[in-house]
């Protein structure tokens, strides 16, 4: 393992977050920390991931996409982020692309996502 490689493992070990596993296509649920004032509050954002980006190093980041009010609304939360309190995985997509930007210009039957019923985890990996 090079020095760099290291280094992250390091990081991401001190940081002690569960990351599940995850891929385009899933509905996810983030739980966020919102700082209103001097309070501070978790609120959830539920969507579909449409991409993720740079792997699952530190530097890894997310995008997840919902309809609010009719509108499409998308988000791109970092992996590790502090703000982060939790993520699970509401359903599995199944999907064939790596990048779901196409979901961006589709609206009703068209944008639904075929939920994958029989996922099995990669070896090593939390369900």
């Amino acid at each position: 393992m090079d020095l760099i490689a290291e280094l992250e493992a390091e990081q991401i070990a001190a940081l002690g977050k569960e990351i599940p596993d995850f891929k385009a296509g899933d509905t996810i649920r983030v739980g966020y920390k919102v700082t209103e004032g001097t309070r501070t509050r978790v609120q959830n954002y539920e969507g579909v991931c449409i991409s993720r980006k740079h792997g699952k190093g530190i530097a890894g980041a997310f995008t997840v996409r919902k309809i609010s009010f009719g509108e499409g609304v998308e988000r791109v939360f970092p992996l590790y982020s502090t703000n982060i309190e939790s993520i699970t995985v509401v359903r599995r997509g199944r999907v064939r692309r790596a990048k779901m930007y196409y979901l961006r210009s589709r609206r009703g039957k068209s944008a639904r996502i075929v939920e994958n019923t029989n996922y099995k985890a990669p070896k090593g990996a939390k369900a």
